[in-house]
């Protein structure tokens, strides 16, 4: 269930509050083939599970780019801001991708505002979103979202 910010002003205010953690997600081969179609990306590494088996990780993995776009997935998940006109997607400070998500693992994410400043017309945010892998002691992926919110 998503934290909830009812008004311009709680928002304004939220800098540093823990968003909690989304459900789990499993990544199947399905889905890293349906990005690999998507993407052009058909490296065997996310693609070949016969090949893969003797390469680096032992199995496919998830493009990284897969695991950077399921932020997208989570992030209403995490946050809900209320009574704004529009939010945007602004882009990314930072991304990082600490550890590969091999087929089959499950992943979720987890978040924090960071900042929230003043923009023409409304705020932006930055949302720390971290794609966890369970089990593993690493995250997939660490991203610095920035989103926009027009009021």
């Amino acid at each position: 269930m998503p934290t909830v910010f009812a008004t311009q002003e709680a928002l304004r205010a939220a800098a540093g509050t823990d968003l909690g953690v989304t459900d789990w997600l499993p990544i199947t081969q399905e889905r890293i083939n349906q990005f690999a179609d998507a993407t052009g990306d058909h490296q065997w590494i996310h693609v070949d599970p016969e090949r893969a088996k003797s390469g680096p990780f032992g199995t496919t993995i998830a493009h990284g780019y897969l695991t950077l776009a399921l932020s997208n997935l989570f992030l209403p998940q995490l946050v809900e801001v209320q009574g704004m006109k529009l939010g945007v997607n602004y882009g990314c400070d930072k991304i990082r991708f600490p550890a590969p998500v091999k087929v089959n693992a499950r992943v979720r994410g987890r978040g924090e505002i960071k900042d929230v400043s003043e923009v023409k017309g409304g705020l932006q945010a930055t949302i720390l979103i971290t794609i966890e892998i369970e089990g593993e002691d690493r995250p997939a992926c660490v991203i610095e979202s920035l989103s926009r919110y027009f009021y």
